[in-house]
């Protein structure tokens, strides 16, 4: 049973990091003074763009690869609540019909949250560096 539980975390540390990890690749190459200009329509200041593009770069690969995997994961819920609570809300759950809601994301916020809350060690450098310190030897 723990095995299953531990590909499902497996799972959703690859899908939720490749989603991510996507989407910041889309910020940069569609232009991130671009939306750095929408932030700004939204209130937000234009330099969070930056930010947020990166985290979800470096957060991206950083999941995939199991490498800090519950900062990571809170990260994104900051990023997916303000995302809902600037630019989604008023469009609805499933979106106004020119625009996505906030649908997806829900999803990838509450994948994030069962990330943070439990991990996910199943092929993950965070396994293996914990491993490697356990090993160690403490002099006497």
């Amino acid at each position: 049973m723990t095995r299953n539980i531990e590909a499902g975390g497996l799972i959703l540390r690859l899908v939720v990091g490749l989603t991510f990890f996507i989407h910041g690749v889309a910020k940069f190459q569609g232009g991130i003074e671009n939306i750095a200009g929408w932030f700004g329509t939204l209130g937000l200041p234009g330099f969070l763009a930056y930010i947020v593009a990166s985290i979800e770069l470096v957060g991206g690969i950083a999941l995939i690869l199991g490498l800090g995997t519950r900062i990571v994961s809170a990260l994104f819920i900051v990023i997916m609540l303000v995302a809902i609570f600037t630019a989604k809300l008023s469009l609805g759950f499933l979106g106004n019909g020119q625009m996505a809601g906030y649908e997806l994301d829900i999803l990838l916020m509450a994948m994030s949250a069962y990330l943070l809350l439990n991990g996910s060690t199943m092929y993950s450098f965070d396994s293996l560096l914990s491993k490697k310190s356990q090993n160690k030897e403490i002099p006497i």
